[in-house]
């Protein structure tokens, strides 16, 4: 399933935060939208998704325009992981988790075996099974990154949008859900994600979205992407390179 969104414009009380933003995403692709705080990424994932201020242009599945799809349909289409970490009802981890498939399900009966089974399948990606059964509210920053994750994992959707899925997590599981989602990208899925961390994106994204002031401003290959002139016009930083093996890898290094 293919994603294109055309001329996509945000503007909140007279200030622009997204201007005139393309882009397509198809299955089987690692996107990675990439830029300084403040640039406009996530205000465009919530355009694309339909939640948020009020956005102009076309958001389409397969050339269909995604307002076309009954409610539940876009739901079961397309995940969507926000950055925001709040679940207000008492709720354990797992079932934090079935709320993914709440548009698989039919009324208000008992989960069906295949969405049991789905949640399973998504707690024991992030490696969650030990705390499934502990209230959410409970659980470390780290800890709800990953049951969250494991939510939009739950949907089994052929699209899934992620606002800064390794924020908060340490290094080792920073790299378990980047391989998580390299892995359903590699299934078939299209999966475009939110990063603040230039060397795990050029590291596993196919290809990078770059924002700056409101606007995309280049896409392509990381190696395309992150030069060091557009490190330093959207950063304000230079980096070191380096090889390891066939792949090089950016790490941010010094403000300019």
């Amino acid at each position: 399933m293919k994603l294109e969104a055309a001329n996509i414009s945000v503007a909140v009380r007279g200030a622009r935060l997204v201007n005139e933003a393309s882009f397509g995403l198809g299955g089987g692709e690692l996107v990675g939208l990439i830029g300084p705080n403040g640039a406009g990424k996530s205000t465009l994932l919530k355009a694309v998704v339909g939640v948020g201020p009020r956005a102009a242009g076309t958001v389409s599945l397969d050339s269909r325009p995604l307002h076309s799809y009954a409610r539940l349909e876009r739901a079961r289409l397309l995940a969507y992981l926000p950055q925001e970490r709040r679940v207000e009802w008492r709720l354990s981890s797992r079932e934090v988790v079935m709320l993914g498939r709440y548009p698989h399900q039919r009324g208000f009966g008992p989960p069906s075996d295949a969405s049991r089974q789905a949640v399973e399948r998504a707690l024991s990606l992030v490696e969650a099974e030990p705390i499934a059964d502990r209230e959410f509210r409970v659980l470390s920053g780290g800890e709800k990154a990953r049951v969250l994750l494991a939510r939009a994992l739950a949907v089994e959707a052929p699209i899934l949008l992620a606002d800064e899925p390794t924020a908060g997590l340490d290094p080792y599981h920073q790299l378990h859900v980047m391989e998580i989602l390299r892995g359903i990208a590699d299934a078939g899925v299209a999966v475009l994600i939110v990063l603040h961390d230039l060397t795990l994106a050029g590291r596993f994204a196919d290809r990078l979205i770059l924002m700056n002031r409101s606007r995309i401003v280049d896409s392509g290959p990381a190696g395309q992407v992150l030069t060091d002139a557009n490190l330093k016009h959207a950063y304000s930083v230079n980096a070191l390179r380096r090889d390891e093996g066939s792949e090089q890898f950016v790490v941010p290094w010094r403000r300019l």
